[in-house]
């Protein structure tokens, strides 16, 4: 989902009355990150507080290149990395996802066996139909155990683009928490929602109800359904204890615009670039009792900090044996200070770019090759900035490319090399960088290899479904990520 796509950002159809109540009631932030372009490296991001070049959540067979857990993946989130769910048991807190996982799906990598008490969902993202002999088809699990798969149980109409999908989420969700509010039970729920990724659904009910087609249909279902838990938790009470948090875990991706694309607002490109339209994210906090209603923040913020955040909620400190990217955001919830921080963004293994105040340096530009681009690809459609969203990996280490997000928050107008401002901003930003650079110890990285034999091909509980199909003879290979 992009920063552009809810009315309190500015969508123009006004197609999220629950949201951007939630808005109203809590408090807007302008200037929040993901920590990475993408799906899999920002959910590890978000679940330990690191980037995840430090998480191993990244590739380096080629320079710069984005990479996520598709079904040949071998590798996913590594044991020795603390989740917050594990860390919150500490507190006696219980602790469910509901919906994508997509940090590894073979046995050691289940969320159950990384601090999750319970699981409904998926460890992959809802592609398919699939054969079942050149590709299996994706589980979905309830707890250590698939219970069926995407297309043939679950059912999605590529056609109509009916699945009733978020409506199940959403029970799992209500019901989760009515369970813990009668056993008095602290909780944490990460309901991990995936009907804007192509490709996109909605429930019959929400299709062809929105102005935006079948992707505004489906926002409109996540916006009901964050409506009803929010309204859930008033209704049970405990709405002043419970601390709730909406953002999204990559820009809206523009590559399946614009019939199942979402809207990044005024800034450049999508998902998979590091361009401000791919890792700035709409997001909100809402806590009644104790965030002030109507507030909007400035401060800098990523998803990492919602595992610092997280922890401080819960009376714990986080692991001081590692180190941890993310920031506690209640002085800037509660008090409204502003604190100094960076945001660094990466692609792969390379750091991109790094935003300090309201500046922004790219070390390094591209959007997608040339080679991908002449297949019809494109991350930045009818968006071309001349020697910005660049086909060919572009250095700027020397000079890097620098922009005022305040006047140029689309990033069209880099600052003149010559300039005062210019020889400020760039003299601070190198400071930052420096140091970030000597403290840099990268994680193993976990997305480097690809089996066809690791597919989701027998999953915990196929033999009582009779879903077990043959794996293929092992055969380990580098996985190859074109962008």
């Amino acid at each position: 989902m992009g920063w552009g796509d809810l009315g309190a950002f500015g969508e123009p159809s006004k197609e999220t009355p629950n949201l951007d109540q939630m808005a109203s009631e809590g408090m807007l932030f302008l200037d929040f990150y993901t920590a990475n372009p993408l799906c899999s490296p920002s959910r590890a991001a978000l679940l330990t507080g690191r980037l995840p070049v430090r998480n191993g959540f990244y590739t380096t067979n080629a320079h710069a290149r984005n990479a996520y857990t598709p079904q040949d993946i071998v590798g996913g989130i590594p044991d020795s990395e603390l989740l917050l769910p594990e860390l919150l048991k500490k507190a006696g807190y219980v602790n469910k996802i509901v919906g994508k996982w997509h940090l590894g799906h073979r046995p050691q990598f289940h969320p159950l066996k990384h601090g999750f008490d319970e699981w409904f969902g998926s460890p992959n993202c809802h592609f398919g139909p699939y054969d079942n002999r050149e590709l299996p088809n994706i589980p979905v699990y309830r707890d250590w155990e698939m219970i069926g798969r995407y297309y043939e149980d679950f059912r999605i109409d590529l056609k109509t683009g009916e699945a009733n999908l978020t409506q199940i989420y959403l029970q799992e969700a209500l019901d989760f928490i009515s369970k813990q509010q009668v056993s008095q039970q602290p909780f944490f729920l990460y309901w991990a929602i995936d009907a804007t990724h192509a490709p996109v659904y909605a429930s019959k009910q929400f299709l062809g109800t929105s102005q935006r087609g079948l992707y505004g249909d489906a926002v409109r279902e996540i916006d009901d359904s964050v409506g009803k838990i929010l309204k859930h938790l008033q209704k049970l009470g405990i709405s002043e204890n419970t601390f709730v948090f909406f953002t999204s875990d990559n820009g809206a991706a523009l590559i399946s615009a614009p019939k199942q694309g979402g809207s990044n607002g005024p800034f450049l490109c999508g998902k998979e670039t590091t361009f401000e339209g791919g890792m700035r994210e709409p997001a909100i906090a809402w806590w009644p009792g104790h965030i002030p209603a109507g507030g909007v923040s400035h401060q800098l913020g990523n998803v990492m900090d919602l595992f610092t955040t997280s922890l401080s909620l819960a009376g714990l400190q986080p692991p001081s044996d590692r180190q941890i990217d993310g920031i506690d955001l209640l002085p800037a919830i509660l008090q409204g200070k502003l604190i100094d921080r960076p945001i660094f963004y990466y692609r792969g293994n390379e750091m991109m770019a790094v935003r300090v105040g309201i500046y922004k340096a790219h070390y390094w530009t591209w959007s997608n090759s040339w080679e991908e681009y002449s297949k019809g690809i494109n991350f930045c459609p009818g968006q071309n900035v001349s020697g910005v969203t660049t086909h060919t990996k572009e250095e700027h280490t020397t000079l890097p490319l620098l922009f005022h997000l305040g006047r140029d928050p689309g990033e069209k107008y880099p600052l003149s090399f010559a300039s005062d401002e210019y020889q400020r901003a760039l003299e601070w930003i190198s400071g930052v960088v420096q140091q970030h650079k000597a403290t840099m110890l990268p994680g193993m990285p976990q997305l480097n290899v690809c089996d066809k034999a690791v597919m989701n091909w027998s999953p915990p509980g196929c033999e009582k479904l009779g879903k077990c199909l043959k794996p293929p003879r092992s055969d380990p290979k580098k996985c190859v990520w074109p962008h």
